[in-house]
């Protein structure tokens, strides 16, 4: 059996992920929404699979892959970090606390929720 290189599964992953990304976007994404439901949603779902896969014990070739890769690709700080900050700047300070609490709350109850799931099926 022939071993793929860890950069290349990476890559996988990633091409993967900014794929799912994309796809999300263009189906959530909506002007003006205070809370960005795209950004919000990559975020949490990306959390769930990245807390499933690390506490189910994943680890090499599926930690790269759909760690590293998939799930790098897919969740976004940098969109997150903008949209809270573009917010703030226009004058919605609200929208942006809201965005910047949604985002640290729910992706860290995805986490959790991901660990749950890993106790209950491993």
């Amino acid at each position: 059996m022939m071993a793929i290189a860890p950069a290349y599964l990476v890559g996988l992953g990633g091409a993967l992920g900014a794929v799912l990304r994309h796809w999300v976007y263009a189906h959530l994404k909506r002007e003006g929404d205070p809370v960005p439901r795209a950004t919000l949603t990559v975020n949490v779902l990306g959390s769930i699979v990245l807390g499933f896969v690390t506490f189910s014990g994943a680890g090499g070739d599926v930690a790269l892959f759909v760690g590293t890769g998939a799930c790098g690709a897919f969740t976004t700080f940098s969109s997150f970090g903008f949209e809270t900050v573009d917010r703030w700047s226009s004058g919605e300070k609200r929208a942006a606390v809201l965005n910047a609490g949604g985002n640290l709350v729910l992706s860290l109850g995805g986490v959790a929720v991901g660990w749950l799931v890993a106790g209950f099926v491993v």
